[in-house]
């Protein structure tokens, strides 16, 4: 878990009611070093309580809505999850592996952001929200197939 992220106060901004398995589910995405499907939160939840499938995909919808969560569309057409960015998590790019279906997070530095390209001058209207993917083959499945 993320020390300096309030989850429950992440939760009262985003006009989500804190509830003890939203927090379970923040609390699983904040541990985790990468993306993380759904069906990899209900893992690590049942690891540790007695939780429905159902309520893990309502929590994630609930959270996502609130603006807590980022729902990162992966190159499989399945979607991972995230903390969204807030003072303590920059933006960030990833970068899915298109072979183990594996998806990492990238320093923020190591792509500039649509700002800083000056995009945002291009855009008709306000932008609230970017997603960058990159697809490939990681080096472990690189490794493996060589």
């Amino acid at each position: 878990m993320c020390e300096r992220c309030d989850y429950r106060q992440f939760m009262e901004n985003g006009g989500i009611r804190p509830t003890e398995h939203r927090l379970a589910v923040l609390q699983v995405l904040g541990n985790a070093t990468h993306p993380m499907t759904a069906q990899e939160v209900f893992d690590a939840l049942q690891a540790e309580r007695a939780i429905n499938r159902v309520t893990v995909y309502r929590a994630l919808e609930s959270l996502v809505k609130g603006g807590v969560v980022d729902k990162i569309s992966a190159g499989d057409r399945s979607f991972r999850y995230g903390l969204a960015p807030n003072e303590h998590h920059p933006q960030h790019a990833h970068f899915y592996c298109r072979l183990c279906r594996a998806m990492a997070c990238l320093p923020p530095e190591s792509l500039p952001s649509p700002y800083r390209l000056g995009v945002s001058s291009a855009v008709p209207g306000v932008v609230e929200k970017y997603e960058i993917r990159l697809d490939g083959i990681c080096h472990h499945c690189r490794l493996r197939d060589a």
